[in-house]
């Protein structure tokens, strides 16, 4: 198991292909543009979160949950968010050197 599909993140996202695989394959079949790709993953973070949150609310007003799996739907909404905030500020900087770049 990919330990990045743990935490609820698209698998491609820990894949690594060599360069030259996508450009003979037909862009429409079973690819993702980019866009998509981080619309999935802030979906997808979003419902680790609120995954979270219902797990916290249960616990807290004594449903059956066990203090585990709070915990743990907990460590996987904060290791996700904080991971999306990083790609975030990756495309930021990435941004900014473009920006930086003088033609």
């Amino acid at each position: 198991m990919n330990p990045i599909q743990g935490i609820g993140l698209p698998a491609s996202i820990g894949k690594v292909s060599p360069v030259g695989d996508n450009l003979a394959a037909n862009p429409q079949e079973g690819t993702q543009s980019f866009k998509e790709f981080m619309l999935d993953s802030i979906w997808q973070v979003n419902q680790l979160q609120a995954d979270a949150q219902k797990a916290t609310e249960t616990l807290i007003t004594g449903g059956e949950i066990n203090m585990a799996e709070v915990f743990t739907s907990v460590q996987k909404a904060d290791l996700a968010f904080r991971m999306m905030q990083q790609i975030r500020n990756k495309l930021v900087q990435a941004y900014q050197e473009i920006k930086e770049i003088r033609i």
